[in-house]
């Protein structure tokens, strides 16, 4: 399946030397980890209060018991590891044909994988910082500490992950912004591009070839050379580098 497609985005990617990666949760559901939008995805599942109401700012501040009773368990899915796509995208930078991974994930697979230059639109779960006096936690202390998680100094910790109501790292778009307009080829996958203002990073892509590999129909219509509806990870395991 997909042969066709195979061969032709292997084409693309060996005619390219500035490829760009932009992708969304579909990346992250072979390594198991449950996107949001999709029919057994996180948004068709019964909570007592919505996804978009728990993850987002006023929710965290208000409610934060709650808060982190649904964020630990639906969103630190700290066993989860690398998929063939991950990989694939880590060996491209390797060979010095992929310059940035820019991704709305904040499961830090692609770092896993090996994959140096990455812009986390929406931060990682990986980095959680006290509000009060800004110290660093890791991932495993938070999800292990019983309730909500306090810093030695008593302040409430804060996971590094941008919130609803919440701004985007302006450093953080503006690399991706960068990336994405100096780049030949544009590989787009496993995103719905409805997310904004993230969908909209996508606009600055002035290059050759822009690909699009996701299982659905992406919400905007983007002039696409190569469109692949499979899963990436099925995808990109057949791509050599």
């Amino acid at each position: 399946m997909y042969e066709k497609e195979t061969e032709q985005l292997q084409k693309m990617i060996d005619e390219s030397s500035r490829i760009v990666f932009f992708g969304g949760a579909g990346v992250s559901t072979e390594s198991g980890i449950p996107d949001f939008r999709s029919a057994d995805g996180i948004y068709h599942q019964q909570y007592k209060y919505s996804p978009e109401q728990v993850v987002s700012h006023t929710f965290f501040m208000r409610y934060p018991e709650a808060f982190y009773e649904f964020y630990k368990e639906k969103m630190m899915a700290l066993d989860a590891k690398p998929n063939p796509a991950h990989r694939k995208l880590a060996e491209l930078e390797k060979a010095g044909k992929l310059t940035a991974v820019v991704t709305q994930n904040i499961d830090g697979l692609h770092q896993a994988a090996g994959s140096r230059n990455v812009y986390e639109l929406h931060g990682s779960i990986h980095r959680n910082y006290c509000m009060k006096c800004g110290e660093f936690y890791d991932a495993e202390y938070v999800k292990n500490y019983d309730g909500v998680p306090r810093c030695e100094c008593g302040g409430m910790i804060k996971p590094d992950v941008v919130l609803y109501e919440e701004g985007l790292d302006q450093n953080t778009i503006q690399g991706a912004v960068r990336a994405i307009s100096q780049a030949d080829m544009l590989i787009i996958g496993g995103t719905s591009l409805v997310v904004y203002p993230a969908a909209g990073f996508i606009d600055y892509f002035q290059g050759k070839y822009l690909a699009v590999i996701n299982k659905s129909e992406t919400a905007r219509s983007v002039r696409a050379d190569l469109t692949i509806a499979a899963p990436i990870g099925e995808v990109m395991s057949k791509i050599s580098v």
